[in-house]
């Protein structure tokens, strides 16, 4: 198999340094960069298979760097950040960020934590299945640029709203509940999570739809879930 690329961005080089040097032992390819547009530049022109991500840098911080990331690739992002409160990594999370370590961390659990996203990543199928596209009766998505079209016409998500519509349309037919698409789009554990997921589900459907109020695609199914109809 093709050698991994992790690009580890941090404005501390002692801890870019550091962490190549746990990543290459591991035998990963390790690509730095000091802050959030030289990672961005970094992407444009090397295939990468996943980013360490530090929150506080200059220039461009890690939550404005995800975002970015979010609206043209889907690749797993490690946030790196010294904050440990709940919100920090609910923000980090909420705008597209995969895990979340606190500083200081073992190195180890830092590597256990990107072979586990490697392995959903590239092992379990969604980097061979990212260049697919699929299409439901006009409704197209495509995994590759990371766009959703309606009868041909590009639809503007959010990296959330992306999210649970490629949740949806790769497993299209199977109901999801409300603690499933939150635990697997935002990537922590459901909490007042069905006001959140509903109005997500709101908004997708005022874009997808014709009639938002009798959905052809995006269905609730009462007392369980969402799922796209096949």
């Amino acid at each position: 198999m093709t050698q991994l690329t992790i690009l580890v961005t941090d404005d501390d080089q002692d801890i870019r340094d550091g962490i190549e040097i746990y990543l290459k032992n591991e035998g990963y390819r390790v690509l730095k960069a000091s802050d959030g547009q030289e990672a961005i530049t970094i992407l444009e022109t090397n295939e990468v298979h996943l980013i360490i991500l530090d929150i506080m840098m200059p220039n461009m911080d890690g939550i404005s760097t995800t975002f970015k990331i979010r609206t043209e690739r889907n690749i797993p992002i490690i946030m790196l950040s010294a904050k440990s409160e709940d919100s920090d990594k609910i923000h980090g999370l909420s705008v597209g960020a995969d895990d979340y370590v606190t500083k200081p961390f073992h190195p180890m659990e830092l590597i256990a934590r990107v072979k586990s996203q490697l392995r959903r990543y590239v092992h379990l199928g969604t980097f061979q299945e990212q260049k697919a596209t699929i299409e439901i009766d006009g409704l197209e998505l495509d995994m590759e640029s990371k766009e959703v079209k309606f009868l041909g016409e590009s639809i503007k998500l959010t990296p959330i709203e992306y999210k649970i519509t490629e949740l949806l349309m790769t497993n299209a037919g199977r109901v999801f509940s409300i603690s499933d698409i939150y635990e697997r789009v935002w990537n922590v554990p459901a909490y007042n999570a069905e006001n959140i997921v509903a109005v997500h589900i709101r908004k997708i459907r005022e874009k997808i739809e014709i009639d938002p109020k009798n959905p052809r695609y995006l269905k609730v199914v009462w007392g369980i879930g969402y799922k796209i109809e096949k």
